[in-house]
């Protein structure tokens, strides 16, 4: 770290600063900004050229004036002490203790990480069970998957979150999940209610949790989450722990990404979002998977809000581009009072089919989900139909296909809150619904697991 300050700025402007005669600064290199009353401020190195050093602030540059204040480098790009003693721990956006505690000695890791290399990367395959129906039936999570959820201002993706955390288990196996958790951008009701939820279920003593409050530097979002991918990274690859990563919100950290891009006065791209936001998403999302040889592994939740609910929104399709599906909540089915209130016709898990099945979920498992999407998908096109002709004028198979989307939204897609229901119940609570239609109309399930699982009792 070096000890030498620069009293060379030479202009100031929004958050940027003009560092003349500086002949070694370092791309992203971090560096402390002193004002005239000795109050110190962070910032990063913007671009360096013929001796120019262009200096972000990550806090307010307000009552900075060119000639009393000073500029030192320090030497190095942002770093992470990563330890085990981190667990248990709450951090702000730039990786310094939160929750009163000690600093955590440990080595230093640059946050920027590692690519790993797609030869060692391993398939994602074992299914994780979170204890939701909608997901452990319909769409199923695996571990090592980046699988987002897409929600809008409003809707309980919050408590979801907390919920997964929770309850998310490996099957078959007394293996947990340690949590890393990012609060990118929230509010501080948001922030005490995740404590809170951590501490209360006893999480925190297996989590690490960084968290950046919205009245903090927007330059902090862009760090947290290479923050909390660091961690992850330490716990999952040398600490052989399988590491649940929860990042919310991700639309935070895009809107921080554009301010930042504005500031630079790059030129804009899609609704004035910056051109590289998809590799720079990628930066982060491409963080989560197994590597061959490794016990741990890192699986990726993060959440963004769509604005205006929009699902074609710049942030929803590049996150969607990236990662291996998506959970969507619906707005729809929040007004009906049902939770967790996942649309699952909208939503997608592209590994799925690897994580389920004989052996690891159970042999009927594809096609009830299967049957499910296709009896609920027609369901509420029939839905659809009776806000047109009424009730009355339905054929009695339509009938029975509108009982089955409503069964399936409040039997199968509404649970509690603390209900942690295991696979082969959400199968039997799919098998139960199947039921109310008649067995010819099963089309999607061999004939062998009707006959084992199937509770129609004599039905047609």
């Amino acid at each position: 770290m070096s000890d030498i300050y620069y009293k060379t700025v030479k202009q100031i402007t929004n958050v940027l600063l003009f560092v003349e005669g500086v002949k070694d600064a370092a791309y992203s290199e971090l560096v402390d900004v002193e004002l005239a009353d000795g109050s110190k401020v962070t910032g990063q190195v913007l671009d360096t050229r013929d001796g120019l050093a262009i200096v972000q602030s990550f806090g307010e540059t307000r009552g900075m004036d060119i000639s009393n204040t000073r500029v030192r480098f320090q030497g190095h790009t942002a770093e992470l002490s990563v330890s085990t003693d981190m667990l248990g721990r709450v951090f702000d956006g730039m990786g310094r203790p939160r929750d009163g505690g000690p600093e955590i000695f440990g080595e230093k890791r640059d946050i920027v990480g590692s690519a790993i290399n797609p030869y060692a990367r391993q398939q994602p395959s074992e299914f994780i069970q979170t204890g939701i129906s909608t997901i452990d039936g319909m769409n199923t999570l695996v571990r090592g998957q980046k699988l987002p959820i897409f929600s809008a201002s409003g809707l309980p993706h919050n408590r979801l979150a907390a919920q997964i955390a929770r309850q998310a288990k490996l099957l078959n196996s007394d293996e947990g999940f340690s949590v890393v958790f990012g609060g990118i951008g929230i509010n501080s009701e948001e922030a005490n209610f995740f404590r809170s939820e951590f501490e209360e279920t006893g999480a925190l003593e297996r989590s690490v949790m960084f968290i950046n409050l919205s009245s903090e530097p927007s330059m902090e979002r862009i760090i947290l989450p290479r923050l909390v991918l660091t961690a992850a990274e330490y716990l999952a690859y040398e600490q052989d722990m399988h590491v649940l990563v929860i990042l919310t919100d991700m639309t935070n950290y895009a809107e921080a990404l554009r301010e930042i891009s504005a500031a630079r006065e790059e030129v804009p791209g899609r609704r004035g979002y910056p051109g590289y936001m998809y590799t720079d998403l990628a930066s982060i999302y491409e963080r989560a998977g197994r590597i061959r040889g490794r016990k741990g592994s890192i699986t990726q939740l993060p959440i963004l809000t769509m604005p205006s609910d929009d699902i074609t929104h710049p942030i929803p399709d590049l996150t969607g581009y990236i990662t291996e599906g998506q959970i969507v909540l619906s707005r729809e089915l929040y007004r009906k009072n049902i939770y967790p209130n996942v649309d699952v016709l909208l939503s997608l898990s592209r590994l799925m089919n690897q994580g389920i099945g004989k052996g690891a979920t159970r042999e009927d498992h594809r096609g009830v989900a299967d049957q499910l999407f296709a009896s609920y998908s027609r369901g509420k096109e029939v839905r659809s139909l009776t806000e047109i002709v009424g009730e009355e004028a339905l054929s009695a198979k339509d009938r029975k296909f509108l009982d089955v989307a409503d069964r399936f939204e409040k039997e199968l897609v509404n649970q509690g809150y603390f209900e942690d229901r295991s696979i082969e119940k959400t199968l039997d609570i799919g098998w139960d619904i199947l039921s109310s239609i008649d067995k010819t109309e099963i089309k999607r399930i061999k004939d062998e697991f009707i006959a084992k699982y199937g509770k129609w009792d004599g039905k047609r």
